[in-house]
């Protein structure tokens, strides 16, 4: 049977688009489809504005070099409204649209939610959220670009015990998922030390009166307080703990010493003490580098959170120019076990390593704030370099 040029067009054009609907929508564009999916407003707008704003500053630079694989990254933006339900609708949009990655939600209660929808779509997913339970679900497609409290909590119960020499401890902590899995990863590396929790105290997301908590904090007499919740509500507790007088140590993880906290504490954040996996006071070239990247673009200075968003952009640089192509179930699988040199990619910020659950290995520093700023009193090794 002889075909006619044009039926022989439409059968060549047919088999073209059966080809092209054969592939994933987002390995077939012409860019890197992202989106943020972040708290903008609600009790998490800090944190998600600073994370989204590190995405964006990354994505910029990558983009003005040239992109990855030669293709430009497309970044767009949601707002969850710090409200887990908005999450999830917002990942499920996503999934629909065909995106490469997802980054955010940062709040470690949506994430919890909004991640089962990036796992089924088999979309890489980043979250700054630290929650321990986030990677321990088998999850393949979540990754981390903060510490998973069950790495922070060792080394900060080690400085109050070694360092602090603290007999006893109060714990002021909030009450979802983030606040309760670092007080169960706290009690489980003091007791490894000879630390005693003397109160556990809870308080409420959001909460704006410290003032009961405080009081009972001071009436349990420990040598010390661990204090762990948002940031908001954490410069809150640091102005009552001052109103009421406390004069111990006040030691915390990264969400109590960050520049937003310091800002709404004023005076009363001078002496708080930290653990944080990043700070843009470190003594570190690339870090410093960031800081001032960052501060030119936004006209303010970046916390964890933006540097959260800005190393994970360059995390997934890395994987898919491992892989060499775009394909996001590959990607996902090489973020596995991958380690990046700040070296090789700078944007990185510090050599780091992910484990096979989408966890970080990578130093770490303690702070303490200092005439109103973050100064970096000890820096401490990954892990994996500890342990040799």
């Amino acid at each position: 049977m002889t075909i006619v040029p044009s039926r022989r067009f439409a059968i060549q054009l047919i088999a073209a688009c059966a080809v092209a609907a054969g592939a994933s929508g987002a390995f077939a564009q012409n860019t890197i489809k992202i989106v943020n999916i972040v708290e903008l407003s609600g009790g998490g707008a800090t944190a998600g504005t600073n994370f989204k704003n590190g995405v964006e500053l990354a994505v910029k630079e990558i983009n003005a070099s040239g992109g990855i694989l030669g293709k430009k990254i497309e970044s767009s933006t949601s707002d969850t409204q710090s409200n887990p339900g908005v999450a999830k609708g917002l990942t499920q949009k996503a999934v629909d649209n065909e995106v490469f990655a997802i980054f955010g939600p940062v709040f470690s209660g949506s994430i919890m939610v909004s991640m089962a929808e990036s796992r089924r779509a088999e979309i890489p997913n980043f979250t700054g959220g630290e929650a321990a339970s986030i990677t321990q679900q088998g999850n393949k497609y979540i990754f981390r670009t903060s510490f998973t409290q069950t790495t922070a909590m060792p080394k900060l119960a080690r400085y109050i015990d070694q360092q602090l020499k603290a007999k006893t401890l109060a714990v002021i902590y909030v009450n979802n998922d983030f606040g309760k899995g670092g007080l169960d990863s706290m009690k489980k590396a003091l007791a490894a030390t000879p630390v005693k929790i003397a109160s556990e105290i809870s308080t409420e997301p959001g909460q704006i009166d410290f003032s009961a908590a405080v009081l009972r904090a001071k009436q349990s007499n420990a040598d010390a307080l661990f204090a762990y919740s948002n940031e908001e509500e954490s410069a809150r507790l640091l102005r009552e703990l001052r109103k009421q007088g406390w004069s111990k140590p006040v030691v915390g993880e990264t969400t109590l010493t960050g520049q937003k906290v310091i800002d709404l504490a004023g005076e009363a954040a001078n002496g708080a003490i930290a653990h944080v996996g990043l700070t843009v006071d470190a003594p570190n070239p690339a870090i410093r580098a960031f800081r001032a990247k960052f501060e030119k673009e936004y006209k303010y200075v970046s916390d964890h959170n933006g540097m959260k968003g800005y190393s994970g952009v360059y995390l997934l640089k890395a994987a898919i120019e491992k892989v060499g192509k775009l394909d996001r179930k590959a990607v996902a699988a090489a973020l596995h076990g991958l380690k990046v040199s700040a070296a090789q990619q700078p944007g990185v910020l510090m050599d780091v390593s992910v484990d096979a659950n989408g966890d970080l290995d990578r130093e770490s520093f303690m702070v303490e704030v200092k005439n109103g700023k973050q100064e970096v009193i000890a820096t401490l090794p990954a892990l994996g370099a500890a342990a040799k």
